[in-house]
């Protein structure tokens, strides 16, 4: 991805690496907190033409992450600010079988393999709220500890999107790693809303339910103020383009929604109730501007969709991060909860050996932080 001389790069802090970009959730929230993205990597095709499509001048890849190096994505000595990622959540998702690290869709051995080479300020990682069950807590310690080798201190974090002005639920785990001297001054985003607070399914939908003259655009929307259930985006090998399980369904029937299959168009005259969302109105609910495009099939952009990590959710994250990165250092007080006793590089670890994460990478320790006293169990 060669860049020419004229293309003015960000301060070093500022700058973004984004793999597993989807379509541009994450990304665009970490825009509006200042950042520039000198490089976008992700591998369906039309995800890729999505992000393209609305930052035509984003450096954006079509590829598999595990044939990217740090060349490719950044010139040598160039300084990177934020290393992000919204990495594959099946192999965690409570919705899949939960293979974790011997599922082949789990990229975070790429991800700290790129951490390694690139050596970003900071790390921004994505994922369900799966990975924070107890079953995945080695794995967890494993993800930090190779980052605590690297000369990071991170931590995971279970945030809602209702509590950051979304219309929707979607509890997300993130992960967020720093230079020790920047996490001491890195603090989590303090939430803007919550479930009760929060814009409802009716008021965010309500103009777009109304766009064809639908006459009962009022009486539904009247019926839908309450926020929406998380948007399940399926993959590759399961789900289509529909709202999920037959649970799933029954939920959203209570909002008056039909979640059996996706709508083409908003509903016009004589459209009876529950109403079928269409993948606008979805993206409406997961904090999409109005004007932010897709490419691909009704089925492509469904996954598209559901599979996002909700802007407002990555900007108030990105927000944080900018803040650490920049301010002052005033305090060397750690503001994050900690528990008693650190995570160690277990002996004879082979889900991510130094030889596959970075040749030469040394085992010497790092400070290391593990919240997990505040995660689910």
């Amino acid at each position: 991805m060669p860049r020419t001389p004229a293309q003015s790069l960000p301060p070093a802090t500022m700058s973004c690496i984004e793999i597993c970009a989807g379509a541009g959730g994450q990304a665009l929230g970490l825009q509006r907190a200042g950042f520039s993205h000198t490089a976008l990597v992700e591998l369906d095709r039309d995800a890729a033409q999505t992000l393209r499509l609305n930052r035509p001048n984003w450096n954006v890849t079509q590829s598999d992450i595990r044939r990217i190096r740090a060349g490719d994505l950044s010139a040598t000595g160039n300084s990177v600010g934020v290393l992000a990622a919204g990495v594959p959540c099946p192999p965690f998702s409570l919705a899949g079988k939960q293979l974790g690290p011997v599922d082949e869709r789990d990229l975070f051995p790429e991800l700290l393999r790129l951490a390694a080479e690139l050596r970003p300020s900071a790390v921004m990682v994505e994922n369900v709220k799966g990975i924070l069950q107890t079953k995945f807590a080695g794995y967890r310690a494993e993800v930090i500890s190779v980052l605590a080798r690297l000369g990071y201190t991170a931590d995971w974090r279970l945030l809602r999107a209702c509590d950051y002005g979304v219309p929707q639920l979607r509890p997300r785990a993130v992960l967020v790693a720093l230079r020790p001297e920047a996490f001491r001054r890195f603090r989590w985003p303090t939430p803007t809303s919550c479930p009760k607070t929060a814009p409802s399914v009716g008021s965010v939908l309500y103009e777009s339910m109304a766009s064809a003259d639908w006459e009962l655009a009022r009486q539904w929307a009247d019926g839908a103020m309450t926020i929406a259930l998380t948007l399940c985006g399926g993959s590759r090998k399961h789900g289509g383009a529909d709202l999920g399980p037959s649970r799933a369904r029954k939920a959203w029937s209570q909002l008056g929604v039909n979640g059996s299959s996706v709508a083409d168009e908003p509903p016009g005259p004589g459209a009876a109730l529950p109403v079928r969302l269409t993948v606008r109105q979805m993206a409406l609910l997961q904090g999409f501007p109005t004007d932010w495009a897709f490419a691909g099939s009704k089925t492509s952009v469904y996954r598209q969709v559901g599979n996002a990590f909700p802007p407002p959710v990555a900007e108030a994250v990105g927000r944080s991060l900018a803040a650490a990165l920049g301010q002052a250092d005033t305090t060397s007080r750690s503001v994050i909860p900690q528990t008693p006793g650190m995570a160690h590089d277990p002996r004879g670890s082979t889900l991510f050996p130094p030889s596959t994460i970075s040749p030469g990478l040394s085992a010497s320790g790092g400070t290391v932080s593990r919240a997990d006293s505040h995660l689910p169990r």
